[in-house]
């Protein structure tokens, strides 16, 4: 057989070859995925099923840890008859515009500040010790100052969740940056970029991937800054439910808001994701790739 001949029939076989490994890895990570999901199922499943018997055989005291029907009965009641507030549906979004408008009001000014900072040494060695003042404070108790400043709205809860968001957007902004090839500066310098071109076409793609991961912690943040300032004063939003269960020791109450609470945060993490994969998806081995 000549080499040509041989070649011709070595090319389909090839193909197939790596079409054939291509489908298994599929199928594996499909079958990887399922797995993963059926055991955070049972491990779900397992954990409500042990505290309703702990509960139900007063194991533990079921005034102070109530269970998981009576949670699922206070929602299911909250959902079809509202809350002292209003709708069910009112105070999440209630809370949910305050935590948003906050991230993203902290992410900006994060990301922002992150940047210039790694990009400028004058300013980094100015504002630096600032920055670090500020972010070794207790951000948490900052929240009754801010509803002093903006009264019970929605103001003072967004100012809670942006000093707890700002600072780890602004960290891995500025670690993301200060983290960027120097090769790759250096030859956009070469080839005639200016200062500008070099900061939005070179470092602020390569900075992209801190900053996202940044995203999926800073979210929770300011679901809790939110939460923390509705707790304190508020007339509307989950964080009004836990204060008003509290107050008048309805443990399922507090529970049930905080299940709600996590369902948002797990929507919003889900919604973070799929964004990170869309747009990372041309990078191997990136943060939106496989986990």
């Amino acid at each position: 057989m000549s080499l040509e001949s041989a070649e011709s029939v070595g090319a389909p076989i090839a193909l197939k070859t790596g079409a054939s490994r291509t489908e298994t890895r599929a199928k594996a990570a499909r079958h990887r995925r399922l797995l993963v999901l059926g055991a955070r199922a049972l491990l779900l499943v397992v954990l409500l099923g042990a505290w309703e018997v702990l509960a139900r055989t007063k194991v533990i005291d079921p005034f102070n840890f109530s269970m998981p029907s009576k949670v699922w009965d206070q929602i299911v009641q909250w959902t079809l008859h509202g809350t002292a507030q209003g709708s069910l549906g009112e105070q999440i979004w209630y809370t949910l515009y305050e935590a948003l408008l906050g991230w993203v009001t902290g992410v900006a000014g994060g990301v922002v500040l992150g940047i210039a900072l790694g990009r400028v040494r004058f300013l980094a060695d100015v504002l630096g010790p600032y920055i670090k003042v500020l972010n070794a404070l207790p951000r948490i108790v900052l929240a009754p100052i801010f509803l002093i400043w903006f009264g019970l709205g929605p103001a003072s809860k967004v100012a809670s969740a942006v000093v707890l968001v700002f600072f780890p957007v602004f960290f891995n902004a500025f670690q993301g940056v200060r983290e960027v090839d120097r090769h790759l500066v250096a030859n956009a310098r070469i080839l005639g970029a200016s200062n500008r071109r070099v900061t939005l076409q070179v470092v602020i793609p390569s900075a992209t991937s801190w900053i996202f991961t940044s995203l999926h912690v800073s979210f929770g943040f300011a679901l809790i800054g939110a939460i923390v300032g509705e707790y304190i004063g508020a007339d509307k939003g989950i964080g009004l439910l836990v204060a008003n269960a509290q107050n008048t020791f309805n443990s399922a109450g507090v529970y049930a808001a905080m299940a709600i609470l996590a369902v948002v945060a797990l929507l919003a993490e889900g919604l973070l994701t799929f964004a990170e994969k869309r747009l990372f998806r041309w990078k191997t081995g990136s943060p939106g790739g496989e986990r």
